[in-house]
């Protein structure tokens, strides 16, 4: 029992490499009320308070809207989840994409929302997915609200791939990590916040095999990371192996019947 509980500690200390380590510029926040008192600018530049919109489980996306790195994936790959999610937008659900770049404008955020709308495969109402932009300071708010971390760099902006799934009355529920989303990962995500319940994050391995490269602006096979994973696995493995043996071989002087 006890060579078995030393095994179980190295194996866990091996997975929260993997699983422990926090996304990039993200630093979770579940439980707690998103920054709702932040007022924004809609699509035809009427401020708007975040409270009014979040009335039901929210997706919450923080862009920029000039993005040639993963902000473009993200949004498509949310489009195409939601193409299959069976619950209805606006009735079941809304999304809400902020801008942090406070050089966007209304103008492009309601041309980004007629694009997306246009591109979906469904009927998705225009007040059941949300484009807004606001000054540096709300959109700070927001996202220190939610745990979302960005810095500037350059003209553009280093920050994660990853959306937030909020509760009717603001709380975060989930977080949902990448470019591309499974439909029923989102579904139930939707439906555990309908419901109020926050879920821990389950899948962020790739937040840390993956790094943002700030000359392609996109996030790139981090090779040091993954053989660094690799090599506590096998060390695990190793160590597993040697405590084992010990245990079944036989001492000296006896026999194995």
């Amino acid at each position: 029992m006890q060579y078995m509980k030393q095994i179980l500690l190295i194996l866990l200390s091996c997975l929260s490499f993997c699983v422990l380590v926090p996304a990039q510029e993200v630093r979770e926040k579940l439980g707690q009320t998103a920054a709702l008192d932040v007022v924004l600018k809609d699509e035809f530049g009427n401020s708007v308070p975040l409270r009014q919109l979040v009335d039901r489980p929210t997706i919450l996306t923080l862009n920029y809207f000039r993005c040639v790195g993963i902000c473009t994936p993200l949004l498509n790959g949310l489009a195409t989840a939601l193409n299959r999610v069976e619950l209805k937008p606006e009735q079941d659900f809304r999304v809400i994409t902020v801008s942090f770049d406070p050089s966007d404008t209304p103008e492009i955020a309601h041309q980004k929302q007629i694009n997306y709308l246009t591109e979906m495969t469904r009927q998705f109402p225009p007040k059941a997915w949300r484009f807004l932009t606001g000054e540096a300071k709300q959109t700070k708010a927001l996202a220190d609200s939610v745990g979302f971390g960005f810095r500037a760099e350059g003209d553009q902006f280093v920050h994660p791939g990853v959306i937030m799934v909020l509760t009717p009355t603001g709380v975060v529920s989930r977080y949902i990590y990448g470019t591309s989303f499974l439909p029923a990962e989102v579904q139930i995500a939707i439906q555990d916040a309908s419901g109020g319940q926050v879920r821990p994050t389950i899948g962020r391995i790739v937040s840390v095999c993956y790094v943002y490269d700030p000359a392609s602006r996109s996030y790139v096979f981090s090779m040091t990371r993954t053989v660094g994973a690799g090599t506590l696995l096998l060390a695990a493995v190793f160590v597993t192996y040697l405590l084992v043996g010990r245990k079944v071989r036989p001492r000296a002087g006896q026999v194995k019947s």
